[in-house]
């Protein structure tokens, strides 16, 4: 059989995709087992079988996808779309994407929250095991990227980091730990762990403001500098609700502060011009640093 695979968010964003699709690494892995030719989507070419994965929901269409195209990833709406085991079982190709030095995969799947911006629990279910850090890792590269979502409320998840300390591998956990988890005991896994670059904690709602502060703290009594934390800051509607946040967290010297407009196109939410100039001009530009939000606004009036 001749298989082609289209990354639908490398397509829209112009082959810039951040991170390789984890699920067509795997449908690859396994067609490749089987025998198949595995290419890339050539849309004047024809295949037996055509694959589509799409993790954001902001991501276009391709309208020249064959209509009996697999498509798959939340960005396409079902969310209830997984893979079937024997393909989930695959260790990823990493050959369809030779620009990438890591690992990326899970090591713990679902998150027992209920957010109301999250699809994770709708999508993954109730927190469990998933994966060995073993089975995981790549032999050609010390980094390994997890994608849990919240690895420090399961046990397993919190002793398979305990193992990967006295391991080579430089890891990160790329979608940010909730910092109300975080006990002196797991300030000192983290501060032990090596990290590729940061360690990540999300501040979506003022409550989460106490914890990710003293997690902070904790971290620090280890030895761990504000530099090599980064936060995820959700934006709502509520801009001056995040503008205080920044400002409650902004006291660590070189903490690193990222925007997050809150966007669900299936349930019909798009963030407004105001998010998107709080998190892009304000946040992503580190105008944060020397200014606050109101004094930005003052400089900076919207045109």
């Amino acid at each position: 059989m001749k298989i082609a695979l289209h990354d639908a968010d490398a397509d829209h964003l112009k082959k810039l995709n951040k991170y390789p699709n984890l699920a067509l690494m795997k449908i690859s892995a396994w067609h490749k087992q089987q025998g198949d030719l595995v290419e890339w989507w050539n849309p004047l070419d024809e295949y037996d079988r055509v694959y589509s994965s799409k993790v954001f929901d902001f991501t276009s269409g391709n309208p020249y996808l064959p209509e009996n195209t697999i498509k798959g990833g939340t960005g396409y709406g079902n969310l209830s779309k997984t893979l079937p085991d024997d393909v989930d079982a695959m260790f990823p190709d990493y050959s369809i994407y030779p620009g990438y030095d890591y690992a990326i995969g899970f090591l713990t799947r679902g998150c027992p929250n209920q957010c109301p911006w999250c699809y994770v629990p709708k999508k993954e279910g109730k927190l469990r095991s998933y994966r060995k850090w073993e089975e995981v890792v790549r032999n050609d590269t010390n980094k390994l990227v997890l994608m849990d979502n919240n690895i420090l409320a399961s046990e397993y998840g919190i002793n398979q980091l305990k193992e990967l300390i006295d391991t080579k591998y430089r890891i990160d956990l790329n979608q940010g730990m909730d910092a109300r988890l975080v006990t002196p005991e797991i300030a000192d896994i983290l501060a032990r762990l090596k990290w590729i670059k940061y360690i990540r904690f999300s501040c979506d709602q003022k409550s989460q403001i106490e914890p990710v502060c003293h997690a902070i703290d904790l971290l620090q009594d280890r030895g761990v500098k504000p530099h090599k934390i980064f936060i995820y800051v959700l934006v709502r509607e509520d801009v001056e609700d995040a503008a205080f946040r920044v400002e409650c967290l902004k006291k660590y010297k070189n903490i690193n502060l990222y925007g997050m407009p809150e966007r669900n196109e299936t349930l019909g939410i798009i963030p407004n011009k105001e998010q998107l100039r709080f998190s892009r001009r304000y946040l992503y530009s580190g105008i944060y640093r020397s200014l606050s939000w109101s004094e930005y606004l003052l400089i900076s009036p919207d045109k």
